[in-house]
């Protein structure tokens, strides 16, 4: 009998990130604390500083470490969030008063900030949705356990949603879908497209993204029970701290 071969022995470089993460998630190392540098693997391990930079550059590109500038590398491990598709978006949710974060975030302490609110020209995708050439757009970025996850971009048609909380920061319990059920548009059906691509510049300062990590676009449309639309929304979630649900009758 032919015997397999024996698997060469995994680069050094390689078996030093496989110490580290063991470490993280075991819990040795914690979300915040300094990595070994490169000046201390090299003298732990005898090796070269282009084979420390390497190690360490395996976990910050698994997204399990994040670089800064002038500081060293730095454990990020954070409990993802879990999104599920159908339940955040549950009229019962709003209608009781509950945010729609709340589903997400289960009880986890979350911020909303660089809230801006304004009355624009639609864009033409937005403006054919929404048969709207004038919109409200409201822009928000969220943070939950301090940490930027989430950058949102709503339009609402803005002869339907004038002088009305939606154009303010605070749009009062149940958020917008509650307001928009206040103006008899509730909304009733929802369709998600969702995409991944590399962050923009301003996306990846905004959410504070460590270098290599992609970011999920999800882009939603509200519509009313009589079909009508009634909010475009963009949202551009980092990649690494989300789970998406989605559950399916077959």
């Amino acid at each position: 009998m032919q015997q397999s071969p024996v698997p060469p022995e995994s680069p050094i470089y390689r078996r030093i990130a496989d110490g580290l993460r063991e470490a993280i998630l075991a819990g040795d190392l914690q979300d915040g604390d300094r990595l070994p540098g490169e000046n201390a693997l090299m003298v732990q391990y005898g090796i070269a500083r282009a084979t420390a930079r390497q190690a360490l550059s395996v976990l910050i590109n698994e997204g399990l470490a994040v670089p800064k500038r002038g500081s060293g590398v730095y454990v990020r491990q954070f409990r993802p969030i879990r999104r599920h598709g159908s339940r955040r978006l549950s009229r019962e949710q709003w209608e009781r008063g509950q945010a729609i974060w709340d589903s997400d975030t289960r009880g986890r302490p979350y911020t909303v900030d660089d809230v801006n609110i304004d009355k624009e020209v639609a864009e033409d995708f937005v403006a054919r949705v929404l048969n709207s050439t004038e919109v409200w757009v409201r822009r928000r970025r969220y943070s939950v356990d301090g940490r930027p996850v989430q950058l949102a971009v709503s339009h609402f048609p803005a002869d339907l949603v004038q002088d009305t909380p939606i154009t303010q920061e605070n749009t009062g319990p149940g958020g917008v879908y509650a307001r928009l059920g206040d103006l008899g548009l509730a909304p009733a059906h929802f369709t998600e497209e969702v995409r991944a691509r590399m962050p923009h510049p301003h996306e990846t300062v905004q959410l504070d993204l460590p270098a290599g990590t992609p970011v999920i676009v999800i882009g939603r449309i509200a519509y009313t029970a009589a079909g009508v639309p009634v909010e475009v929304n963009e949202m551009v979630l980092d990649s690494a701290s989300y789970v998406l649900q989605y559950d399916f009758d077959s």
